[in-house]
């Protein structure tokens, strides 16, 4: 367990549950199962490695700061070097895009949809991570990462995204941008200003996905959004809130990490929610993957 531990912490272990919960929203909506169940599990585990190999890097790039601000992390600590850390980043990686390659094989040959878009994901988290998380478009920059993850997820189907699949993607996107944006100084008291600007994103990123029925019905989809759809949002949107206002108001390290905490993890409802919307109530089996991502929080930060 002690070994354990500062490699579940430099991955961020309960939020790799969140990639997952991308790719399985991605899947139902796409109606992808079973039928390509490989591809799927191709799919889900790169998605899961290239989050990986982003907070590895995130920690690399940042470990100059880290050792002033957040000495008890794995790397500024010496529990892990920063060689070994390079290196699994480096084959987490290579083993997604290997993973999307053979995701991308089928009967009809080679369809590179995953492929392609698993190399813009690898340059969009280098692009985040080593030149711009500290800069004005950081917070765009981890939104497209989460964006790329849900058009990952939804190659599995072997096309391009519909109209609503784009809409999912969007939304997600979004919603990392509020929550990036209103995480960036976590470590120290925040600036209000900033606070609200984040939230404010965040907020209109739910109204946002009021949109997906609309798109699911000009599809002409077999299942009809479900009638609580709007009002699960609504009671998403209160979860979200309660742990906001208190960091908005007092605007101390704790309450507005505890803030990010709980979106982060949240974003496995918002999936399931979005997932609910176009595939129906069996969407809300990915709520099934709160679980482990509870579970590992209580014992591993997730900001």
């Amino acid at each position: 367990m002690i070994r354990f531990l500062p490699y579940a912490r430099l991955l961020r272990l309960p939020n790799v549950f969140t990639a997952m919960a991308d790719i399985v929203m991605a899947a139902l909506a796409a109606q992808a199962l079973p039928e390509r169940w490989l591809p799927f599990l191709c799919i889900l585990l790169a998605s899961s490695l290239f989050y990986s190999s982003g907070m590895i890097w995130n920690d690399y790039f940042d470990i100059e700061q880290d050792r002033k601000e957040r000495g008890f992390r794995p790397l500024p600590a010496g529990d892990i070097s920063t060689g070994k850390a390079a290196g699994l980043g480096w084959t987490f990686m290579l083993m997604g895009l290997a993973l999307c390659v053979v995701a991308d094989w089928g009967p009809d040959g080679f369809r590179y949809h995953a492929t392609l878009i698993a190399l813009f994901l690898v340059a969009a988290i280098f692009l985040y991570d080593a030149v711009l998380k500290r800069t004005w478009a950081g917070p765009i920059a981890m939104g497209a990462c989460r964006f790329l993850n849900i058009l990952l997820g939804l190659s599995i189907a072997g096309h391009a995204p519909h109209a609503w699949g784009w809409g999912l993607a969007l939304v997600v996107g979004l919603y990392i941008v509020g929550v990036t944006w209103f995480a960036r100084t976590e470590a120290r008291i925040s600036n209000q200003t900033m606070l609200l600007a984040g939230a404010a994103v965040v907020f209109a990123s739910l109204l946002t996905a009021l949109m997906i029925p609309t798109l699911v019905q000009d599809a002409n989809l077999a299942h009809e959004p479900p009638i609580v759809f709007p009002y699960l949002l609504v009671a998403f949107t209160i979860y979200l809130a309660a742990a906001y206002l208190p960091a908005l108001q007092r605007p101390l390290p704790r309450l507005v990490q505890a803030a990010v905490k709980r979106s982060v993890l949240g974003l496995i409802v918002l999936d399931a929610i979005l997932a609910m919307a176009v595939a129906g109530y069996i969407g809300l089996v990915i709520l099934i993957l709160y679980v482990p991502s509870y579970l590992f929080g209580r014992l591993v930060y997730s900001t």
